[in-house]
């Protein structure tokens, strides 16, 4: 008798957690290069007004004003409007909440290791084409009952079809000017075919403009409905490096913008409403030293390793702006993406994987 009242209370208490657990889907959005100051601070009135900054007056006219608080909505107004206000911002350094990325090359492949698989390998050391052997979180998910097929990934880098590994994880990434070539596709996602055969290249022969990699990604998430999906946007980072200070701005709002648009097109479709996870968040940092240092990361440029993250979703709490608090650090994210799905990555993964962020997944 005892054991049946036991196993009575035991499937009311599961029942009752399951109904709290709301989050069924997660879309992942980094923007390259982001530094924090820029998210959290606005415009850089030192960059503005160096050698970095052509047409100074365009600039200070589209993106400067005094109060640090309002130069940073004219920058990123969606960031500032929705996520602030129903979800969580890590990494402001002037309220006392740091992010960081734990790996020691502050440059990009090894940045995106770290979110995916978990863990800064030391092995992953370059930029380099070589394929990931670690199992990522979008790759762990791909196995999980309901996600088979349901995961996808669209990124301006061409380097993410090394480190996703896509022909061991089984998952679809689309990255730089890569055709898409899905059974049953619309004549939109057909038409973005043939038009990034004919898009300007000015940041590379093979690293894609980021308008293309959000329309293949919005468009695909419209007609197939992925329940995990990665979107990687690059700009913001190729116009630093070029040390140009205006069109670094620019990209920062355009990909603002994008994120709004899946926002806003998440919040109307009855399959992801109220049942999604968006996580915004960078590779790695800059340089702060606004004569030259900040158009460059690495282990050698001091402070690129401060990073950011915002988390907006069901279950997570709209805590707005963290403060003081413990360093977060990229490589817990891929255990806090599987938890708020339900799932533990660590226990599935042969490698180390960084603890969940209790904060963002509403635990004690």
């Amino acid at each position: 008798m005892k054991k049946v009242i036991l196993f009575a209370l035991f499937a009311l208490s599961f029942s009752a957690l399951s109904a709290q657990h709301k989050t069924q889907n997660v879309v992942i959005v980094t923007i390259d290069g982001l530094r924090w100051q820029e998210v959290f601070r606005g415009a850089d009135s030192a960059i503005i007004n160096s050698n970095d900054t052509h047409d100074k007056n365009d600039v200070r006219k589209n993106f400067w004003t005094e109060a640090a608080a309002d130069r940073r909505k004219l920058l990123m107004p969606f960031f500032w409007s929705t996520v602030v206000e129903k979800g969580q911002l890590y990494g402001n350094r002037d309220l006392g909440s740091k992010d960081e990325i734990a790996n020691p090359y502050h440059f990009s492949y090894p940045g995106y290791n770290e979110i995916f698989t978990g863990f800064p390998d030391k092995r992953m050391n370059t930029n380099d084409g070589i394929y990931n052997p670690n199992m990522n979180v979008l790759e762990f998910l791909n196995k999980q009952k309901g996600f088979e097929n349901k995961v996808a990934a669209f990124a301006s880098w061409e380097r993410f079809s090394q480190i996703l590994s896509p022909q061991r994880a089984g998952i679809l990434v689309n990255a730089g000017f890569m055709p898409l070539e899905i059974a049953g596709m619309n004549d939109r996602l057909k038409h973005l075919n043939e038009l990034q055969l004919e898009a300007p290249r000015y940041i590379s022969d093979s690293t894609r403009i980021d308008f293309l990699t959000f329309e293949f990604a919005k468009n695909y998430m419209m007609q197939y409905k992925p329940r995990a999906l990665y979107i990687s946007f690059d700009e913001p980072d190729d116009m630093a490096h070029a040390g140009n200070y205006k069109f670094y701005l620019d990209r920062i709002k355009q990909d603002d913008g994008f994120i709004k648009q899946l926002w806003d097109y998440i919040q109307s479709e009855p399959a992801y409403k109220n049942k999604t996870i968006l996580i915004i968040t960078c590779d790695h940092g800059r340089g702060d030293e606004p004569m030259k240092k900040w158009h460059d990361h690495g282990s050698d440029v001091l402070h690129s390793e401060q990073t950011w993250f915002a988390v907006i979703g069901p279950d997570t709490p709209a805590s707005g702006e963290m403060k003081q608090g413990e360093t977060t650090y990229h490589k817990q994210l891929a255990q806090t993406i599987a938890n708020l799905l339900g799932f533990d990555f660590k226990a599935a993964a042969s490698h180390e994987v960084g603890e969940a962020i209790n904060s963002v997944t509403g635990k004690k």
